[in-house]
């Protein structure tokens, strides 16, 4: 005798049929190929490190939330060993791997060095470190965008935040590459348009240990204030140095990110009180930054630096970036995040479409010590609004 299905079996053997399409090709989905190219050695290590633990941890954080629009994210990382040469031959390599959605260096050198080939590559390359104007500016390409702060930006604010500048007389010590020289000749024009007298100007190497001779000529200069625009353990090195031959605190240091966690957190009390630039403090007020800084603390037990916030921020752009385009293309993902707003741990932001440049809130921040621990804190905020135009220069 023929057994008759029940109505309630067959609608569900129905509806498990009709589901076994949609999770196939869920699972079928291209996955989301990321090539992590960071420091790992070099001038730039130690930010590398903190850039490399931030993209993997929003990584993983996709990946137990089913992945970014039903995709698995894959990733791939190489060393940049801090120079231009070895950062386009890793990311090359990386492209042609197929690890195309390119994320993490640190030096404007090497994003000035990507960013030409990404084309040829089939590559798309998000910032989230480098600073120079000349990213958004003259070598702008549809396929690099900026999700941190340029020179630009940080200068913008700077012309107001020096309105209210005491000192008079000030120096600089900048690195002696593309982002220190920009930051140091931004400085000058912002605080000489106010009436305010720049000394000296002085320019030391990548990859200085010895700091006496230009704290030396510091001290001869007898100014007010020094901005200092220095990166990575030369950094480091150069605030030791000055506190051991009593620069400071004698002498006030301002920073163009001189007052990034791991300069302070390696420098002892040297930077307590110094003012700076800040790029990303876990005080931003939202829910996005909210949830960021909480699912943080619970794996890692401590804050996330502003390192790790702009390297966390930078791979969400990349992964709105997906979403929207429903595809791990670089060409559709770069396309879709043309002009687009997004909902990130600074609150809602755009993407400008006229130089792919991520219209951020800026903040200048004082070291000082909350909860026994000295750290960044901000001061002051900018608005978005505060953001100069895009580059003529830039032709995308």
């Amino acid at each position: 005798m023929l057994k008759m299905k029940s109505p309630r079996r067959s609608l569900l053997a129905l509806a498990l049929m009709a589901a076994l399409p949609l999770a196939a090709m869920a699972q079928g989905k291209e996955p989301v190929k990321v090539g992590l190219v960071s420091s790992k050695s070099g001038t730039f290590a130690q930010q590398g490190e903190e850039v490399i633990r931030a993209i993997q941890f929003a990584i993983d954080e996709a990946n137990a939330k089913g992945g970014v629009d039903g995709r698995k994210v894959e990733v791939q990382i190489a060393d940049d060993e801090g120079t231009p040469d070895a950062g386009r031959r890793v990311a090359e390599k990386l492209a042609r791997d197929g690890y195309n959605l390119l994320i993490g260096a640190i030096p404007s050198s090497i994003s000035l060095a990507l960013a030409p080939n990404l084309e040829r590559w089939d590559a798309a390359y998000f910032v989230v470190a480098s600073k120079s104007d000349k990213i958004t500016g003259d070598t702008c390409k549809p396929r690099a965008f900026r999700t941190n702060h340029s020179d630009a930006m940080d200068i913008a604010m700077i012309g107001e935040w020096a309105k209210g500048f005491k000192e008079k007389t000030y120096a600089s010590l900048g690195a002696d590459y593309v982002w220190g020289r920009d930051s140091a000749e931004s400085f000058a024009k912002a605080v000489k348009a106010q009436g305010k007298e720049v000394k000296l100007q002085l320019y030391a190497p990548i990859g200085t240990k010895d700091f006496s001779p230009y704290i030396a000529q510091l001290k001869e200069a007898n100014v007010d204030a020094i901005w200092v625009a220095e990166v990575g353990r030369d950094a480091i090195a150069f605030v030791k140095q000055a506190q051991e031959f009593g620069l400071i605190p004698k002498t006030k240091l301002i920073g163009h990110a001189l007052i990034q966690n791991f300069m302070v957190d390696a420098t002892g009390k040297s930077l307590d009180g110094t003012p700076g630039t800040t790029g990303y403090t876990p005080d931003i007020d939202n829910p996005r930054n909210k949830a960021f800084v909480a699912a943080w603390k619970a794996k890692f037990k401590r804050l996330p630096t502003d390192n790790e916030g702009q390297a966390y921020n930078g791979t969400q752009v990349m992964f709105e970036g997906v979403k929207k385009a429903k595809s791990v293309k670089p060409a559709d993902v770069s396309k879709a995040l043309s002009g687009a707003m997004i909902d990130s741990i600074y609150g809602q932001v755009t993407m400008r479409a006229a130089d792919n440049q991520l219209v951020l809130p800026n903040y200048v921040g004082r070291a000082k010590t909350v909860d026994g621990v000295l750290r960044p804190v901000v001061e002051q905020t900018f608005a978005p609004a505060l953001t100069p135009a895009a580059s003529p220069l830039c032709k995308m």
